[in-house]
Order: C-alpha cells, then structure tokens, then sequence
C-alpha cells in the first residue's frame, strides 16, 4: 500500500464494489471487466449527411457489432449497451417505431452470430413495453447463447436508473410489510439484488459518445465507482480504435474508491 494511501474505515470498505482492490491502477489487474456505454449520436450522424434518423439507428447497429467484437477481443467479460432509454418513449412516434422495429431484426439476425462466438446476451430494461412478439423474440434470444462465455452481452431498453432503484425500493418495501424481509438485515447486496443487474459485477467504465458528458439515468445505482470517459464520436463512427482509446485512458487513471489521499 502506498504511503500516501490511508486505509479505508469499516464503513468505507464494505461500500466498495463486488471484488474491488482499492487504490490501484485500472489496468494492473487487465482490461476493465465490466464496460457500459451510452450509444449517443445516431440521428446527428445522420442529419449531418442529410439521411433520415432511421438510417443513423441503421449504421448505429453495425457500430453495436464493431463493438461487441472488439470487447471480447480485448479481453472484457461484460459490455452494457444502452439502446433505448425509457425516455425514448417520447420521441415521435415514427422514430419509436424504427428504433423497435431495428431491435426485433437485430435478434433475428445477430442471435445465431451470438451464439456462435460465445457472447451470452441479456436484455436489461422493461421488456414488455415492446409487446408480445418482441418480448418472445427476446426470450428466445437469451435462451440460444445462454451457454456463451466468451463475453456477457447485456443490452439496455426501455431502461432508466431511477425507475430500477425505485422498483427495487417498492419490491423490498412490500417483502418488509409482508413478514418475509427484516428491514434491519436490509444492506447494499440486498437492495442490489433486487435490480436487473443482480449477480453481475458493477461497472468499473462509462463511456459516452458523441462528446456529450451526462450520464442519462444509465445505470445510476451501478455506477458509483465507474471511471468515466466522454469520446467526441456520433456512435455510428465507432469502432475497435475508438475502444481501444477508452480502455486506454481507463489504464491511466487510479482508482482509489473514496480513499483518502494524504
């Protein structure tokens, strides 16, 4: 331990995330483990070429293949995507539909590409919002690269951070009021495991293209010991380079988990 690093008091330890080694370097240990990007600037790439939005979300799908490929390449176990946000459900109505409907052909076509390289996917998010059709497609999909290794893939819909904590909240409220949770044995792995994320490892990368720097209600509970890096891209430019840069600038950082430095 450093001679400038005090250790952690008893409270501070146990916050730390699931296997955390504090004050070291992010890539002493290897790559990040745990990636999550928010994929920004599908429609101003698009506009930017005088194309309809539909057609940005199109190449933003070919940048979400460039990418998954590139994470298992460089050694990272698990890649969060976020591809459509609850707030999405705002956007005209025609854009909704292109967006749900790139969705659907995406878990067609990519599934049995999944599957084969070994990437498990998982669906994060309020599935039945999409309907009936989707909801099974995306079953169905889970279930055919279930026994994936190589790379745990979890793709974000009609997701939101504060409505998953708050329903992780109302979950753990009704099982106190039924008898069946004592709200003092209530700790930080308890409430958790009642997000979509549970049994998975907290984040140790944000990334968010397109040069904006929020982060957008994306996994808000989980990412409070992420290092962040804003990468001025529109997502459907982006490529193995471009992760290459992230993971790099990750490599330099320390990352100390609320470690008092002298």
């Amino acid at each position: 331990m450093s001679a400038a690093t005090k250790p952690l008091d008893g409270a501070a330890a146990r916050d730390l995330p699931q296997g955390a080694a504090p004050a070291r370097t992010g890539c002493e240990g290897g790559p990040p483990r745990h990636i999550g990007i928010i994929m920004d600037g599908n429609g101003r790439w698009a506009s930017a070429r005088g194309l309809p939005r539909a057609l940005g979300h199109k190449a933003g799908a070919e940048a979400v293949r460039r990418t998954i490929e590139a994470a298992a390449q460089s050694g990272v176990s698990w890649l969060t995507l976020f591809a459509f946000s609850s707030e999405n459900w705002q956007r005209p109505a025609e854009e909704v539909r292109d967006l749900t409907g790139l969705m659907r052909m995406y878990l067609r076509s990519e599934v049995g590409t999944l599957a084969r390289e070994g990437i498990r996917l998982r669906v994060i998010g309020e599935r039945e919002r999409f309907g009936a059709e989707t909801v099974q497609a995306i079953a169905a999909a889970e279930a055919a690269t279930a026994h994936g290794t190589r790379l745990n893939l979890n793709v974000a819909v009609s997701y939101g951070g504060r409505a998953e904590i708050l329903a992780a909240a109302k979950d753990i409220a009704r099982r106190v009021a039924a008898g069946t949770l004592d709200a003092e044995k209530v700790d930080m792995a308890e409430f958790a495991g009642r997000l979509s994320t549970a049994g998975m490892p907290d984040p140790d990368l944000i990334i968010r293209t397109s040069g904006e720097q929020r982060l957008s209600n994306f996994l808000l509970w989980q990412a409070a010991y992420a290092e962040f890096v804003f990468q001025d891209v529109l997502w459907p430019d982006y490529d193995a380079a471009h992760l290459a840069e992230a993971i790099a600038e990750f490599c330099r950082r320390e990352r100390r988990y609320g470690l008092r430095v002298a």
